[in-house]
């Protein structure tokens, strides 16, 4: 396999707080469109993340990995990698979510350290069918630990029911400073309040019979709302619960748009795309 397929890009070409990405790693038809013919598919993660600038794991969602699975992942990443992980849903779909502290610590004291640096938000995605209950809700955000080995830990929020779009939502997602994703997708609440100092996108509208997912000029337009977000501001042009002036205020962001699902072969060029459109 030729070197160059796996040089780092400089860190210095990534505009600062932005990064765009994908979900996970493995996927058949991504070979001989994303991956190059040949390359072995134990080094897919390797090659991936020096093409992207992160990359978000659904596994996690589905079971906690051994220490040494995160451990290998961290060997494999360059520098300036990160990964976002998708919490478990034996938290997040338990019928009482204040009575899940036990599993939540198993979780991130499970072996996330073994990432380091590489350690991006940790993803909380409820499902459609979890209505918002204040004081459960409340409770479950009061047991999401804030450090791991004192490095401040990042948790966003993906809330998936239209009971979730309202002030008293927000209010509380804002009162414990944590970000609500923003998922751009037709089967589900889009609503773009800004509720911590992290913007996290799940795009899910890529289609196949574009060659980078996205036309042109909608990926600029995601590029310019990324910088927006990144600079501490609100883009105008998505929808909100309340208006975009009752954003939190912050001088800068860190800003995390994943293209996922949709047409899911042409999401690693959407995500390379719009690095483009900010690079430039």
């Amino acid at each position: 396999m030729h070197p160059d397929l796996f040089a780092t890009k400089p860190a210095a070409s990534l505009p600062d707080a932005i990064r765009t990405g994908i979900g996970g790693w493995t996927y058949a038809p991504w070979r001989g469109v994303f991956y190059p013919a040949g390359l072995a598919h134990k080094r897919e993660l390797e090659y991936a993340s020096r093409q992207l600038d992160a990359i978000e794991v659904n596994g996690t969602y589905y079971g906690a990995q051994k220490p040494a699975t995160y451990a290998r992942w961290h060997a494999e990443t360059p520098a300036g990698f990160v990964f976002s992980l998708k919490a478990p849903r034996y938290c997040t779909e338990a019928r009482r979510l204040a009575d899940t502290g036990r599993t939540i610590d198993a979780f991130v004291s499970g072996g996330l350290a073994e990432l380091g640096d590489r350690l991006g938000p940790i993803l909380w995605q409820f499902r459609p069918q979890r209505r918002f209950d204040p004081d459960d809700f409340s409770a479950f955000l009061d047991l999401l630990p804030r450090t791991l080995d004192g490095v401040p830990l990042r948790h966003v929020l993906e809330v998936r029911h239209p009971s979730f779009q309202c002030d008293r939502y927000l209010a509380l997602a804002r009162a414990h400073r944590l970000p609500t994703v923003f998922t751009d997708s037709p089967d589900y609440p889009s609503f773009a309040d800004l509720t911590g100092d992290v913007v996290y996108a799940r795009l899910m509208r890529s289609r196949e019979a574009v060659t980078t997912g996205y036309p042109a000029a909608e990926l600029d337009a995601w590029a310019t709302r990324a910088r927006a977000w990144a600079a501490g501001t609100a883009p105008a042009d998505l929808p909100y619960v309340q208006a975009v002036q009752a954003a939190t205020p912050a001088s800068r962001r860190d800003v995390f748009v994943y293209f996922i699902s949709a047409a899911k072969v042409r999401n690693p060029a959407a995500a390379r795309a719009l690095r483009g459109c900010l690079d430039r």
